[in-house]
């Protein structure tokens, strides 16, 4: 008797689930249009900081402090402004967003000078843990490419409860040292030659001496139809000036490779990622055809999504850095993936 009064009932919220996230997208299309292109945004005003964990968190933060919590997660050699467009989208759509600098980035430094740069995997996934903490945020969407898509993914496998929904670009990043010593093909291989050059100490010292140089080459080599220009790419190597990201930055790599330890306290972390877990919560993935930094084929991390899962393909020359790039494709991302 009471079966079809109920599945009304589901049909009615799910038509005003629909009708939400319909609302909110035309919202992000009726800014982005009064925008002249990805881009003009170039500043999130005064910048937060806060305590946590290990850290002090400096980040941004816009929209209403009673909508619904997103953390985007840049990645490496980028900063917090590969937001700088995406943040005021979903702003306008009614979420509050949150952008951090990650550890060894901008405003964001160790309470501790004696506190171990260390940037394993399962480390600066915590530090999102920590951050949430600080802020009394539950649950959010996490979003984020690179590093930062690495860190969503780690959170959403390991602490689902912590991550209502995901959207990553390139999909499924983690990844452990074990794994990582299964040699590839040459072609593949070549596309990691900085992670072989900060292997040597010439390697070390010559990011440490060039950082800002090496940085806008791997901008031009991971998104080589983005035409950036000075002024974008300097508002953000002004992260890279922290005194912690150098060897952060290493410390990374190095470990990946299995050439730097960790710290024993996520080691039980780690067993848990190197078994590659399988991802329950909702998750949209993103790539693009212009995507010039190595990554995985979609169909290679399809079956590691087990909840509401799609994929998009984006056309139109965009690259790596595809928040910066293509701004409303992944505000658009975000507001789907939180009507999962």
């Amino acid at each position: 008797m009471l079966k079809e009064p109920n599945q009304h009932r589901r049909r009615i919220l799910c038509n005003a689930a629909l009708a939400i996230v319909a609302t909110q997208i035309a919202i992000v299309r009726s800014t982005e249009a009064h925008a002249t292109k990805p881009g003009t945004n170039t500043s999130f005003g005064p910048l937060k900081q806060i305590d946590a964990g290990v850290l002090n968190v400096g980040y941004a933060e816009v929209g209403s402090a009673n909508g619904p919590a997103v953390i985007l997660l840049h990645g490496w050699p980028y900063d917090i402004h590969s937001f700088v467009d995406v943040a005021p989208l979903l702003a306008a759509a009614g979420f509050r967003v949150i952008v951090p600098y990650l550890r060894g980035y901008g405003t964001t430094h160790f309470l501790s000078a004696n506190t171990f740069r260390n940037a394993q995997q399962s480390a600066v996934a915590l530090d999102i843990i920590a951050l949430m903490d600080a802020l009394k945020i539950d649950k959010a969407i996490l979003a984020g490419f690179d590093w930062g898509a690495r860190t969503v993914a780690i959170v959403a496998a390991l602490w689902p409860e912590r991550c209502k929904a995901m959207v990553s670009v390139s999909g499924y990043l983690i990844g452990s040292p074990d794994a990582n010593k299964t040699p590839l093909p040459p072609n593949a291989e070549l596309l990691w030659w900085y992670q072989f050059y900060f292997a040597t100490e010439r390697g070390r010292a010559g990011y440490e001496k060039h950082r800002h140089a090496f940085a806008k080459l791997i901008w031009q080599l991971a998104s080589p139809k983005w035409a950036f220009d000075g002024a974008t790419f300097e508002r953000s190597s002004a992260a890279f000036n922290n005194p912690d990201h150098v060897a952060i930055t290493i410390h990374n790599y190095r470990w990946l490779l299995g050439l730097a330890q960790g710290e024993s306290q996520y080691d039980e972390l780690e067993k848990q990622l190197a078994t590659a877990p399988v991802i329950t919560v909702p998750a949209i993935t993103l790539e693009s055809d212009a995507n010039g930094a190595p990554y995985p084929d979609p169909s290679a991390y399809a079956k590691k999504f087990s909840g509401r899962y799609a994929h998009w393909h984006l056309k139109g020359g965009i690259g790596h850095n595809l928040p910066q790039e293509a701004p409303q494709a992944f505000a658009e991302a975000v507001i789907e993936v939180n009507g999962f």
